[in-house]
């Protein structure tokens, strides 16, 4: 091991549909714009709530089932890493972008459910290898959900 870690959790509503883009060979990605919100009461006791956007992305089948599937407002839990990309504007400027890159995702409720009060968990299958099962009869249960 080399002593360093890059992984993200998040979870969140989106904050606009699925944008897809597709390779020559089958391959495709797909972004969109994830909103997590932090609240917490000020010092006069007024709650204070803030909003952060994170630009998610998503490759090939993952990418397909979040297109077909997810829309704005919908809530998800997805892990991923942070990956900066950079690139030249077209002015002639290096612009940078940080990114979550999505290797697991987990629905957590769509828009239309929650009107009607419903709520589901669907997780998606990711694209990578199984991981061996483990023993859970072992570990501590200290998660808090």
């Amino acid at each position: 091991m080399n002593g360093t870690l890059n992984k993200v959790m998040l979870i969140g509503h989106l904050g606009d549909e699925v944008k897809m883009h597709y390779f020559e060979g089958g391959n495709a990605i797909g972004r969109f714009p994830l909103a997590t919100n932090e609240s917490y009461t000020n010092k006069d006791g007024e709650r204070i709530t803030t909003t952060e956007w994170h630009n998610i992305v998503v490759r090939n089948k993952l990418a397909e089932t979040c297109e077909k599937y997810l829309t704005k407002g919908d809530k998800i839990y997805c892990e991923g890493r942070i990956k900066t990309r950079q690139w030249t504007g077209e002015d002639g400027q290096t612009r940078y972008t940080t990114e979550i890159h999505v290797r697991d995702l987990t629905f957590l409720s769509n828009k239309r459910e929650e009107g009607q009060g419903a709520q589901t968990a669907k997780p998606v299958a990711k694209p990578s290898p199984k991981q061996p099962e483990r023993n859970t009869e072992d570990e501590a249960d200290d998660l808090p959900f």
